[in-house]
């Protein structure tokens, strides 16, 4: 049965500072980044056939330190949004080290409008405990300027069904590393959680989820790992 992995990036510098992080490109905690041998024990244990991930640098970053550990390949991130990192971002594939990973914006974070970089526990003051949650966690309130979680699953699902299923219709493994909200999204999808309870839904930082299903892509088993 093919398999759908799921990784939520290494904890940045911003989260560790407690912002809203965004599209705002930060470097990993480096008191974090020792979970990448981990979380590289955990993936690798079974062939990983495609990779995707977000252009942003915690997410990216987070790829290339999981493939320092238990595998002697190393990635090399092809973007698939238009522009010329795509158009000359190309290559003839001649070695046995590399292992492609596909880049698309659409599996940013979502974006936080006008409290992107805020300090949480400020925003939290300034808004309301309870304003700010739903704008973390709701699935239809955005925040000020910013997106809702059904904004991000407006761009997210469609690339999903696009690329992804028809990966795991061809029976490969599939490794997703992006950030939180663009994850959830594609948990909402996955599992056909409703609207109203997907408010529940968080996935630790470095979190991992594997999905197991059959050849008509029917949700056969889930796994925390």
């Amino acid at each position: 049965m093919p398999k759908l992995v799921l990784l939520r990036h290494i904890k940045s510098q911003w989260n560790e500072e407690n912002r809203f992080t965004g599209w705002m490109d930060v470097p990993l905690d480096e008191n974090e980044t020792y979970k990448a041998k981990e979380l590289a024990d955990k993936i690798f244990q079974f062939k990983i056939d495609k990779i995707y991930s977000s252009p942003l640098f915690r997410n990216k970053d987070t790829v290339s330190r999981i493939f320092e550990y238990g595998n002697k390949k190393y990635p090399i991130f092809l973007h698939l949004d238009k522009g010329k990192m795509k158009d000359w971002g190309h290559f003839v594939d001649i070695s046995e080290d590399d292992v492609s990973v596909f880049v698309t914006e659409k599996l940013n974070e979502r974006y936080y409008g006008k409290i992107q970089g805020e300090n949480k526990e400020s925003a939290m003051k300034k808004y309301g405990e309870e304003k700010v949650h739903l704008w973390r966690r709701s699935y239809k309130i955005a925040p000020p300027g910013g997106e809702s979680l059904a904004d991000v699953y407006k761009r997210t699902i469609p690339f999903y069904r696009k690329y992804i299923e028809r990966d795991l219709k061809e029976g490969k493994n599939v490794l997703i590393v992006a950030s939180h909200n663009s994850l959830r999204a594609i948990v909402k999808y996955v599992e056909n959680i409703s609207d109203d309870d997907i408010i529940n839904v968080e996935i630790p930082y470095s979190g991992l989820i594997e999905y197991e299903f059959d050849d008509n892509l029917n949700l056969k088993n889930k796994k925390i790992l």
